[in-house]
């Protein structure tokens, strides 16, 4: 019986005795199966090929980022955020291994795990299992967890609070239950807003996007958009960091509000000369 994890978005499968037919997660349209056919492997075979390794780096005070080299799946970074002795793990990726267990140990460990939605799901119940954490999923997302755990706790409405500095936001678009991650304290009171890629730093660290599916570029329509604006407009957030380590450094609520408009002039219309 082994976990069999999905090579192309990185999910992971209860035990079986043979692989998946099929990934839930790929075979949806905001995902894909990849071009040369559905693929698996477990987190034995990953450690035990020797290719792998977690870089573990200190961004700021308080944060840790934490990314699979080489790049594994999707490809995304997990964060450790650290508020007043009570850290998060905010998404997870697939790639687990006893050295990266050390050092997040030595970091104070993890007391709760948030996810921004499904394709961040990937291992962790193997996270949640190591650190003894529970793990804290939107019930809109509830239908996309292919591993279930006694560790996952489904939170309903539109708010959640972590702790005293840390607040789960449902935005949704992406999808349904799609989160973000509100640090008040963070950047040295500034505030941080972790979106995964719920709310999306682009090229130009100036902006950001929305998108339904980022791989097949399906936009989201205009009122989504805008409810997403006006949900964090109320936020204290200077920083944005996003599930692939790209910041907007300072000024990022309003790059939020300003991103939001050029998006919906697009979708209308309005920003194109004919």
């Amino acid at each position: 019986m082994q976990a069999f994890i999905c090579n192309t978005c990185g999910t992971q499968y209860p035990p079986t005795t043979e692989p998946p037919a099929r990934c839930a997660i790929c075979d949806e349209e905001r995902q894909y199966v990849h071009p040369d056919g559905q693929t698996w492997t477990t987190l034995e075979m990953m450690r035990e090929s020797g290719r792998y390794h977690n870089e573990i780096i200190h961004d700021e005070e308080g944060l840790y980022s934490i990314t699979t080299n080489p790049r594994f799946a999707i490809g995304q970074t997990t964060y450790l955020v650290q508020d007043q002795g009570f850290n998060v793990l905010w998404d997870c990726i697939a790639y687990l291994d006893e050295k990266t267990v050390a050092e997040v140990k030595k970091l104070g460990g993890v007391q709760a795990i948030a996810l921004s939605h499904p394709h961040y799901y990937s291992t962790m119940v193997e996270w949640a299992e190591t650190f003894d954490a529970p793990i804290y999923i939107h019930t809109d997302d509830k239908e996309w967890v292919m591993r279930p755990s006694d560790y996952i706790q489904f939170w309903t409405g539109e708010s959640l609070q972590l702790s005293e500095g840390m607040t789960l936001h449902r935005l949704g678009g992406h999808f349904k239950g799609g989160a973000v991650l509100h640090w008040e304290t963070g950047n040295a009171g500034k505030g941080i807003l972790l979106t995964g890629d719920i709310i999306e730093v682009v090229a130009d660290r100036q902006w950001v996007s929305f998108m339904y599916s980022f791989p097949n570029l399906i936009p989201l329509p205009a009122r989504k958009v805008a409810e997403i604006a006006e949900k964090v407009a109320g936020l204290k957030f200077d920083r944005i960091y996003n599930a692939f380590h790209r910041v907007v450094v300072r000024n990022a609520n309003q790059s939020v509000q300003k991103s939001a408009e050029r998006y919906i002039a697009a979708l209308e219309g309005r920003l194109f000369s004919t």
